[in-house]
C-alpha cells in the first residue's frame, strides 16, 4: 500500500466514525428508540400516526449512509398504478425514494455521501422518511389493497369488532351521500 492509498483509508475511517457518532447524536438528541446490532448500524423506531410505527436502518458504509425503511408488501391487486403512484411521489421526496425488492415489496430507501453525515441532516431525513411513510401509507393501501380492506371492514363489521384502524378508509366501504 502506499502512502497515499494508506492516507485515504485513514481518512475513510475517520469519516466513517463522524458518520456513526453523528447518526448516535442526532439519534439521542431526538430521544428515539434504537438498537445497535453491530458497529455502524442503527435500526430507528419512529412514531407515526397513519402507519404506527416506521422502523428505519442506517448504515454507515464506507463511503456513505444508507437509510433503509419497509414502507408495505407487494400490492394484491392494481399493480400499475399502485407503483406508478408510488414513482411519482418519489420525483418530490428529498434524499431518497421508493423502491421494490425482486418480489415487489417496498421500502423507502436512500444514500448521503458520508462527507455529508451530520445530526443536522440526519435528524432532516429520519423526518423526511416518517413523513413520507406516514402521509403516503393510506393512498397506498387504497391503491393496492382496496379489496382486503372491504373485505376486513365486512368481517370486523359483522362481529362487531373495533373499526378504528379502518376509520382512514371508510369512503371505499360506506355508500356516498350523492345529493
Amino acid at each position: 500500500m502506499t502512502e497515499e492509498e494508506g492516507k485515504y483509508e485513514v481518512d475513510r475511517d475517520a469519516a466513517r466514525d463522524a458518520a456513526a457518532k453523528a447518526v448516535s447524536s442526532a439519534v439521542a438528541e431526538a430521544e428515539l428508540e434504537v438498537e445497535r446490532p453491530r458497529e455502524g448500524s442503527f435500526l430507528v423506531t419512529l412514531p407515526g400516526k397513519a402507519k404506527l410505527k416506521t422502523l428505519v436502518w442506517l448504515e454507515v458504509g464506507p463511503h456513505s449512509l444508507t437509510l433503509t425503511s419497509f414502507f408495505c408488501r407487494q400490492p394484491d391487486e392494481n399493480h400499475a398504478d399502485f407503483y406508478l403512484w408510488l414513482m411519482r411521489r418519489s420525483a418530490d421526496m428529498y434524499g431518497m425514494a421508493f423502491v421494490a425488492d425482486e418480489v415487489g415489496d417496498v421500502y423507502i430507501r436512500g444514500r448521503l455521501p458520508l462527507e455529508g453525515v451530520t445530526p443536522d441532516e440526519v435528524d432532516r431525513l429520519l423526518g423526511c422518511v416518517l413523513t413520507y411513510s406516514d402521509e403516503n401509507f393510506n393512498g397506498a393501501l387504497e391503491r393496492g389493497f382496496a379489496s382486503a380492506i372491504r373485505k376486513e371492514w365486512r368481517w370486523r363489521a359483522e362481529r362487531g369488532h373495533d373499526m378504528r384502524n379502518l376509520r382512514a378508509f371508510a369512503h371505499l366501504v360506506e355508500p356516498r351521500d350523492e345529493g
